[in-house]
């Protein structure tokens, strides 16, 4: 169950680029835990959430997730980066906001 849960986070924190990780790997995690104000089924469960996102933004069309950042924080999805349309950027929001837990959707998404 805890390797289940430590591949979870890994990979979350891994496709939202954090480098902590990718480095220190799971010392690393246990670092992050320790220094996040969340608990740890919240944390576990914001990384439920951009995981799962991150994968459906992966399989859907015309998203290129290389150019989005997702972060969850208490199920405050918060994304940053670039879209090539308006119509890229709606479809990306709504892609979030069906994923079970997210609360809200903050999009500081840009058009190229």
């Amino acid at each position: 169950m805890m390797k289940k849960i430590f591949i979870i986070l890994f990979a979350a924190l891994v496709l939202q680029g954090c480098t902590a990780v990718a480095v220190g790997g799971a010392g690393a995690a246990g670092y992050y835990i320790g220094k996040d104000e969340r608990d740890f089924d919240t944390i576990m469960d914001d990384a439920a959430i951009t995981t799962e996102i991150n994968a459906q933004l992966l399989s859907a069309k015309g998203v290129k997730t290389f150019d989005i950042n997702v972060d969850t924080f208490r199920g405050v999805v918060t994304l940053k980066g670039t879209v090539p349309s308006y119509k890229i950027k709606r479809k990306v929001i709504k892609i979030c906001k069906k994923v079970k837990g997210v609360k809200k959707v903050i999009s500081h998404l840009k058009i190229r």
